[in-house]
């Protein structure tokens, strides 16, 4: 031994020293086998695109047609109080005082209140010649000038009942009677035929979306309704608009106020919760929706990990010529690894161009704001990235575990 060979302290052998892949020499690994086999990378990619595209459209279209609900409900306003008769302890119908609208009307946080008088027995035909059996399930209310103003709703044609209808047998149909009745505009020459009278038709309103139920009724004056049909000057619901800042005074309030002898025969409800129940309920369809979602999703993963192994068996040759030109287990599995992570990220790109542009075409179909949630903008590549990572382990590892000798022989 000469005096220049140092040995090894404990006369074991030094390890060679691993050899790191740079990031982006592991990348332009990755990108030259996706590259080599275009169609199958494509693919793989639709499979995880269509599941990420499908779980990011549900997300959208629910989130646009919420802001859409949200804002007509703003826009309606919540200080929207409905006061109904309820039942009495001995559980008969109650009815609502005739002073009870005048009552109300002089709460200090009012702001304004209309009365609703249901007219019973009475229907509604276009002509006389229609079988009295035909109505068309028609109701007949009468009601006071203000009702579209507190409902914050408009006409579509003519206007609404004014002083001439005091007098005069006029009428004001609903959305969805106008379209039984098959009226689309209001004129002097317009006529319905209500109960045994001839009624002029001069208003069509717009549906009622904080009370859908008045869309199928038409509307006559209370003095007319008094005289023609003998109605009793009991309101069946009236409709207050509250102050803002004293809504949920006001509801505590109103019930004593238009009844006081029987308070606990009144109801009052707040219509602007049903249509925020309307949206807790697209909410639960959304959960619904994203299930299946996710079922396309796991399709897509394991049609990528499926991929990723027939790679692997076809590829034996490349494994083993890098391994005998000095790769080590752990470059192998890393290229493998970022193959499948790169082919998912680029699907789950894919994906959110797709449901982006879905839902994009869905808003402006349906007249909807455009709402493509922030997070599905990270979310969507994370998620793909997240799936390929997972589904290229066990391909990266059996590629991993390939001996030089086997892979060139193969």
């Amino acid at each position: 031994m000469s005096g220049s060979e140092v040995a090894p302290q404990g006369g074991s052998e030094v390890a060679p020293r691993a050899v790191r892949l740079p990031l982006w020499e592991l990348l332009d690994v990755a990108l030259e086998g996706v590259r080599a086999r275009r169609l199958r990378a494509a693919l793989s990619a639709l499979g995880i695109a269509i599941g990420i595209g499908a779980m990011v459209a549900v997300l959208s279209v629910s989130a646009s047609a919420q802001a859409n609900l949200l804002a007509e409900i703003d826009a309606l306003g919540t200080n929207l109080l409905t006061v109904t008769p309820g039942q009495t302890f001995t559980g008969q119908n109650a009815a609502l005082p005739s002073t009870s609208a005048a009552a109300i009307d002089h709460m200090p946080e009012v702001e304004s209140d209309v009365a609703v008088y249901q007219v019973p027995n009475v229907n509604v035909y276009r002509t006389r010649l229609v079988p009295a059996a035909e109505s068309g399930a028609i109701g007949v209310d009468a009601a006071g000038e203000s009702l579209p103003r507190v409902l914050q709703t408009s006409l579509s044609s003519g206007h609404f009942l004014g002083a001439v209808a005091q007098r005069f047998p006029e009428v004001v149909l609903g959305a969805q009677a106008a379209s039984v009745l098959q009226i689309t505009h209001a004129g002097e020459h317009v006529l319905v035929y209500l109960g045994d009278t001839w009624f002029s038709v001069v208003g069509v309103l717009r549906p009622a979306l904080l009370d859908p139920g008045l869309d199928s009724d038409v509307f006559i004056s209370l003095p007319v309704a008094e005289r023609a049909f003998h109605l009793r000057p009991n309101p069946s619901e009236i409709y207050v608009r509250a102050d803002v800042s004293a809504v949920n005074e006001v509801a505590k309030l109103i019930a004593p106020t238009a009844n006081p002898q029987s308070a606990e025969a009144v109801q009052v409800g707040r219509p602007s919760d049903a249509l925020q129940a309307r949206a807790a309920a697209k909410g639960q369809l959304t959960s619904l929706l994203l299930g299946l979602g996710a079922v396309a999703l796991l399709v897509g993963t394991i049609g990528i990990a499926n991929i990723m192994v027939l790679s692997v068996l076809e590829r034996r040759g490349e494994i083993g010529l890098r391994r005998a030109l000095g790769a080590t287990r752990r470059h192998i599995a890393a290229q493998f690894l970022t193959e499948s992570a790169l082919l998912a990220l680029i699907g789950g790109l894919g994906g959110l161009a797709l449901g982006a542009g879905g839902t994009l075409i869905y808003a402006q179909i349906k007249h909807e704001p455009f709402v493509l949630p922030a997070y599905a903008l990270l979310a969507a590549p994370a998620a793909g990235f997240a799936i390929g990572t997972i589904a290229g382990l066990y391909p990266a590892i059996r590629a991993a575990r390939l001996s030089p000798t086997e892979a060139l022989r193969a």
